[in-house]
């Protein structure tokens, strides 16, 4: 999944969700409703009808991602997802995203430049160095916390920490 969310304008949203099936010949009874499931799960099966361009950003985002978890992927990449949004539909659609994720027992490698977003979705953080790229450090990332959200781990005292010791192991310093 991109940063931006490549929907086919025009296209249905149900015909975009349903696009890697097709062309991966993989449009089946079950398939069919497992995107059925997953639009209604997610608030877009109102919407099927509807056009990319009839939807919000967050709403395209959902969209896209339902299209990426139609193929039933062991693995998804998401290179950069929420950077074409504004900074409060971000906010709130990396919640779904993540909701989405864990609910579906998805596990996903997130590309981002973003020290907040990547402490509040994961539970390691990759830090790379410069070009040539090598893995510089490991952070594991815990939150003791029912119900944890993108949202609430940014309230909490050791998101600070994180931040903080991942800001430093950047090369960003002079």
């Amino acid at each position: 999944m991109l940063q931006k969310d490549s929907l086919l304008e025009w296209l249905t949203i149900y015909r975009n969700v349903m696009f890697g099936l097709e062309i991966q010949n993989l449009k089946t009874t079950e398939n069919v409703q497992y995107v059925d499931n997953l639009l209604k799960k997610y608030g877009l099966y109102e919407f099927k009808d509807k056009y990319p361009n009839q939807l919000s950003g967050g709403m395209r985002q959902r969209a896209a991602l339902i299209r990426t978890l139609a193929i039933k992927p062991k693995i998804l990449l998401l290179d950069e997802a929420f950077s074409a949004l504004d900074y409060q539909t971000r906010i709130m659609v990396t919640k779904d995203i993540y909701d989405i994720l864990r609910n579906e027992g998805i596990t996903a490698l997130i590309v981002t430049h973003d020290i907040s977003e990547a402490i509040s979705m994961s539970d390691r953080v990759i830090v790379l160095s410069n070009r040539p790229a090598t893995v510089k450090e490991i952070h594991k990332i815990e939150f003791e916390m029912e119900n944890r959200t993108p949202l609430n781990c940014r309230e909490s005292p050791k998101f600070s920490k994180y931040f903080d010791t991942i800001w430093k192991g950047l090369d960003v310093h002079e």
